[in-house]
């Protein structure tokens, strides 16, 4: 059987040749496009009832993609979005297969016909002041691992990061001197600079002791550096605890990106412009930061108390406006 018939190849050629060495995408979208991969494959040499490494390039049709992206979103439980993601991945390896193969040329075609799902969008989540106090009064700060689990909370919340963006931070991207700073390696490989407050560098730098600079700021028991599924699992466990004392968080997704969205909202309740908070979360459009003032209840709320409507009597207005920003804060 000739070899532009067999799958394998071509998924080699596209992880390693099209993805790093042509097109030189990010860690994550090479991983993301990895792992996409990795749930296919299975997926249909099941159907197929073959070995992973006999699957034909037309094994992947399209009635098999539609069914694996069914399996995506019911069986996994994953979100459109999700779905969404993964459905990009194939129809990226099915271009690629289709501008070097003219004979799968139909099939590529077939594969990239089926369509991206129409996602809700939903509302960014994000934490109050005291619910984000409560969380980090979880950690036991009097043991190596609360120390570090406390000192992990307060940098994602000083400095927005992501998860992944926190479990690969060096010690020598920490500048811990009279103006305390982080260089952070974000999306896209770009680099940005978040300064540092006084207590999050007073808890950073017993990470940093005695460590050479290419060593891991969070490390976990073993002492291997931190993955971005550990950073999320302390995460999550603190809130799940913290729900105990503080029932506002009963039912709330909290995650590290919740967390980036707080800083977000944070920053634009205590009057730092749009533009500041763009390049400080890492964003490259200004449109992404702006969903931040969109989704922010007490600031509308503000703003609807300092609305004078001309024509309306002016007392019975400011009379109701205390009453109308509480009931916003309610929602």
């Amino acid at each position: 059987m000739p070899d532009h018939a067999m799958l394998a190849p071509w998924v080699r050629r596209f992880l390693l040749e099209h993805l790093v060495a042509e097109r030189n995408l990010a860690r994550n979208t090479q991983v993301n496009y990895r792992d996409s991969l990795a749930q296919l494959l299975p997926f249909v040499a099941k159907i197929g009832r073959k070995d992973v490494d006999r699957l034909l390039v037309e094994d992947v049709s399209a009635e098999r993609v539609r069914a694996f992206l069914e399996h995506v979103e019911h069986d996994r439980a994953c979100t459109v979005l999700t779905r969404n993601q993964r459905l990009a991945a194939l129809h990226s390896m099915a271009r690629f297969i289709g501008a070097r193969s003219p004979e799968h040329a139909a099939w590529c075609a077939e594969v990239r016909s089926v369509p991206f799902k129409k996602a809700t969008k939903s509302m960014v989540g994000y934490l109050e002041k005291p619910e984000l106090d409560a969380l980090l009064q979880v950690p036991d700060r009097r043991t190596s691992i609360g120390a570090r689990d406390y000192a992990l909370l307060l940098f994602l919340y000083n400095t927005g990061a992501r998860a992944d963006e926190a479990a690969t931070l060096r010690v020598g991207n920490l500048l811990l001197g009279s103006s305390p700073a982080v260089r952070i390696l974000g999306k896209g490989s770009k680099w940005r600079v978040c300064p540092l407050w006084p207590q999050t560098t007073a808890v950073l730098r017993p990470l940093a002791r005695d460590r050479g600079p290419e060593d891991s700021v969070f490390k976990g028991r073993t002492g291997d550096p931190m993955t971005r599924f550990g950073v999320h699992r302390v995460v999550t466990t603190c809130a799940a605890l913290a729900a105990n004392h503080f029932p506002s968080l009963i039912g709330k997704r909290v995650s590290p990106h919740i967390i980036r969205h707080t800083t977000a909202v944070h920053l634009l309740r205590a009057g730092v412009d749009i533009n500041t908070i763009r390049a400080w979360l890492g964003h490259v459009s200004l449109d992404t930061t702006n969903v931040y003032a969109e989704v922010d209840l007490e600031m509308k709320a503000r703003a609807l108390a300092s609305v004078d409507i001309t024509g309306l009597p002016t007392s019975p207005r400011r009379r109701q406006a205390p009453a109308v920003m509480d009931f916003l804060r309610q929602l």
